[in-house]
Formats: structure tokens, sequence, C-alpha cells
């Protein structure tokens, strides 16, 4: 596990080092362009494959671009249940308003489906202080495991995929009637698709503890699929 022993400050311009690297992938109120799929010759793919990073170097990585924790694990210690689909749909008020959210999210089945087919993932870890307000830090958290998603793909992972944590805020209103409006960004959370995010920390050696106010230090957590 390699873990951020300074304190965590809000990531500004998450995404300008990648533009001025010249690096092209999709986000557009960015200003990038969409990622390139295909088109290389096989020699060229060979030659990609060959100089792709370790998985391992990613979880550096992502501490460089302000995650506080982050560590490879096996995706059968990823655990699912059906109650988790449960309590979102009764106990959560944001149940059904967002595209990013259940009924619209993937069930726990499908998600155990999805994360049997990959061979490593990404457990990301973020300590929201007292006083902090899920809002900006949660924000800033979920761009960095999107961040962190797309540099992993364009490394020649393309299978690499990822969930953040809590509801999105990308808009003050979700456009459930039609497409996303920020679907090159947006992730569902690893609750919203079935994943017992207590336990599956826990049991990789994350802290995590129930909430009982707003005041209280919070544990939050991302995932990123890798193969």
């Amino acid at each position: 596990m390699i873990h951020r022993k300074a304190e965590v400050g809000t990531v500004l311009n998450l995404f300008q080092d990648l533009r001025n690297s010249g690096l092209r992938f999709g986000f557009r109120n960015f200003g990038f362009k969409a990622p390139l799929c295909g088109g290389s010759s096989l020699r060229e793919k060979k030659k990609e494959e060959v100089s792709m990073r370790s998985v391992e170097s990613f979880c550096k990585r992502a501490i460089e671009i302000g995650v506080e924790g982050a560590k490879i694990i096996d995706p059968g210690s990823i655990v699912t249940a059906e109650w988790v689909r449960m309590k979102c749909q009764y106990g959560c008020p944001g149940f059904g308003t967002s595209l990013c959210c259940p009924p619209r999210t993937p069930t726990p089945d499908m998600t155990r489906k999805v994360i049997d087919s990959y061979q490593k993932a990404i457990l990301l870890h973020q300590r929201l202080v007292k006083g902090e307000k899920r809002r900006g830090g949660g924000r800033t958290f979920s761009n960095a495991i999107v961040r962190l998603e797309i540099e992993i793909f364009l490394d020649g992972y393309y299978k690499a995929w990822s969930m953040g944590s809590g509801p999105c805020d990308l808009c003050k209103e979700c456009n459930l009637s039609g497409s996303c409006k920020h679907g090159l960004e947006a992730r569902p959370s690893m609750e919203a698709c079935g994943i017992d995010v207590f336990k599956t920390a826990r049991d990789n050696g994350f802290p995590i503890e129930v909430v009982r106010t707003r005041d209280e230090e919070r544990n939050i957590f991302g995932l990123v699929l890798v193969e």
C-alpha cells in the first residue's frame, strides 16, 4: 500500500498538466479531444505493449495527483452484495435522481461479473478531515480517479475503468430524459454499483467507520479496474 503522509489539499488545475504534456483525451469542458481508440499498426501496438508501465507505478502516480492512499488489490477481494442496492433504494434521497445512481447503474450481479473479468484493481483512499465538505474534497477525489483511469488507459491498459465515491455532482440537476452531459467524466460510485465499500476497504487494510455526524472525519474510496 502506498499512502500519502502529508495532509491532502485541493488539487488545482487537475487536468492542466496533461494538456501541457500533449496527451489527447476526452473532456470537452477542458478543451480536450476524445481518446483515440484503435488505428495503430500491428507494429505500433506491439511497441506500445512493450513500453507499458507496471500497474504498481500507477499507485505512485495516484499519490502524485493528490490521492492519499493507493493499493493494488485482488478483484476477488471486492465484495458485492444485494443489500447495498437496497440501502440506496430505501434510505437514500438521491435514489433515481441521477444517471450515476440506482436504478440506472449496474446491478450487484452485473458488477460482480465485470469485476471478475479483470486481473487487477487499484483501491484508492481519501480522508476528508473534520469540517471538510464532501462536495469540495469529494469532487477533487473523483476528478483524480477519472484522471488516473485515463492515464492508465492511454498507457495501453485498454480495459481500464473506474468507480468513484458518493453521488455525482457534475450537474445541479441530472438530465434524466437524455444522455449524460458529462459522459466522459461521470462515473458511478462503488456503492451505486452494489459494492460493499466497508468490507472491501477493511479486508484490504484501509480504515473506515460509520460517520455519526457531519463534523467527523470521513474515509472515502474509489476503484480503478485494470487489465
